[in-house]
């Protein structure tokens, strides 16, 4: 990043829960553009995932605490609507796979259109491309290793949430 260039960005997402894949965008819009706001969306009539918001905060918040000048900021509504809100000149988004593109790219043009925000992807690490939030779920779920996946913060948290174990060592498959 240029010395003299300061650009705000916001990263939304729903983060429940945060994974590695989401800590490498923040990384990597952090280097890029120097202030990174992590925007936890939910929606208060639905009520719904594995960590509450103020749960998904505070795991974003330890997992990116590394980071100087990342804030993490819970959001409703429209993504276009939070980076208003937050002051941000561009949204940024991760793309794993092209069908990622494929679905990004609709959100970003339609969201240029109503509030004139444009969006900038960062690609995934390919080592960590293959992450996603819902199977990070699904394999604690059946107390499968995630360590690798997520931050320590978020591991322990899944831990506590659903106990520990080997999957394969207890008889349980995933």
């Amino acid at each position: 990043m240029a010395d003299n260039l300061r650009v705000r960005v916001l990263y939304p997402g729903s983060f429940d829960p945060v994974h590695r894949g989401h800590v490498d965008v923040v990384e990597q819009a952090h280097e890029l553009f120097g202030s990174v706001v992590l925007a936890v969306m939910y929606n208060f009539e639905k009520q719904t995932g594995l960590f509450d918001i103020d749960e998904r905060l505070d795991l974003a918040r330890q997992s990116l605490s590394h980071l100087p000048d990342v804030d993490v900021q819970a959001h409703t509504g429209l993504a276009v609507h939070a980076a208003l809100e937050a002051g941000a000149d561009f949204i940024v988004k991760g793309l794993r796979t092209g069908a990622d593109f494929e679905i990004e790219q609709q959100m970003a043009q339609t969201n240029h259109k109503v509030s004139g925000i444009r969006t900038v992807y960062v690609p995934s690490r390919p080592d960590l491309a293959f992450v996603s939030s819902r199977f990070v779920r699904e394999i604690a779920q059946y107390r499968g290793d995630v360590s690798g996946l997520v931050p320590p913060a978020v591991a322990a948290a899944l831990e506590a949430r659903f106990g520990a174990g080997d999957a394969e060592k207890s008889g349980e498959s995933a």
